[in-house]
């Protein structure tokens, strides 16, 4: 009797079958189930065995398409990796829960949690690592400041520049201290020399640049309030403040027509603000375009509207 393999070349000998279909026919070495795998990861991370879990779980994502599965898949990735200290890891699977999983209130949750304590461990490490470096001075200066510690913040500032005076930023944050103060003359006079020492170090300074800007408005010196607003904005195209700085200088020197470009590149910028569109209203009122006024007006007061909503309370009169 032929066996059944002589017969099957036999069948390849006469062109009746051919070797591809024998590739074919050959029985291939079984793989495991990617659920298998998955469940596996997950039991592995509830039960806190993350060194194991965790690269599980990353081989998961490329495979697991149930909306519900992935998130718990990308949730338990995040959580070992943070668990285990591997940075790169967690803040993969934190950008793709935010990508994947928008306003999910848990997502939001755990990615305030965690890059709150990625920013801890950090500054921890800056602190450890590197004490005396312009960087961990600086990141004590800002603690300061963020706790309303302003001479404690300035002195940190002061510090740095006496170690380097041409460091970047520090005399940009002495002015905003300067200026967090109750606003005098004097007071300033004192900023704006540190806004204008920050340009001598980093002439692109487009922050600078507008604190310049702003402190002119506030003193009604309208021709430099323009060109320093002009010069931020042109450093900075997404400097959205400049633009809405910009147009209500011009229009308080009653020059309309030229408000309108920078109050038109505003409004498309931050539709939502109505001391914008009030703005760019009374340009287009003053220049003969009163259907544009109008339409600006009924902008204005449908932000007011969605800002008092949103806020409780009566809307803030554009200036």
């Amino acid at each position: 009797m032929i066996g059944r393999f002589a017969v099957f070349v036999l069948l390849v000998l006469v062109g009746l079958v051919s070797p591809a279909t024998a590739r074919q026919d050959t029985p291939k070495e079984p793989t495991p189930d990617s659920s298998v795998v998955v469940r596996q990861a997950l039991d592995l991370a509830t039960t806190g065995h993350c060194i194991e879990a965790l690269p599980l779980l990353k081989k998961s994502l490329a495979h697991v398409v149930d909306h519900t599965i992935r998130f718990n898949v990308a949730m338990s990735m995040a959580r070992c990796a943070m668990g285990l200290e591997r940075t790169g890891v967690a803040v993969e699977a934190i950008v793709l829960l935010n990508r994947e999983f928008p306003h999910d209130p848990r997502v939001l949750y755990v990615t305030t949690h965690y890059y709150s304590e990625l920013a801890s461990r950090a500054a921890q490490d800056l602190a450890t690592s590197a004490p005396s470096s312009v960087e961990a001075q600086e990141l004590d200066a800002e603690a300061y400041e963020s706790q309303g510690k302003w001479d404690e913040a300035a002195a940190e500032y002061e510090r740095i520049l006496k170690q380097d005076p041409e460091t970047r930023g520090i005399h940009y944050r002495l002015g905003r201290i300067l200026l967090s103060k109750p606003s005098t003359p004097a007071s300033f006079d004192e900023a704006r020399k540190e806004f204008e020492a920050e340009l001598r170090i980093n002439p692109e300074d487009a922050p600078s640049e507008f604190m310049l800007a702003d402190i002119a408005r506030q003193e009604q010196r309208w021709d430099d309030a323009i060109q320093h607003f002009s010069r931020a904005s042109k450093l900075d195209v997404g400097f959205s403040e400049a633009f809405l700085g910009l147009g209500m200088s011009l229009n308080a020197l009653q020059k309309y027509s030229d408000a309108i470009t920078p109050l038109e590149t505003y409004v498309k910028m931050v539709p939502s603000d109505a001391a914008g569109h009030y703005q760019l209203a009374l340009a287009y009122g003053r220049t003969g375009r009163r259907e544009d006024a109008e339409k600006q007006m009924a902008l204005q007061r449908e932000a007011e509207q969605r800002s008092r909503g949103s806020a409780g309370g009566p809307p803030t009169q554009p200036q």
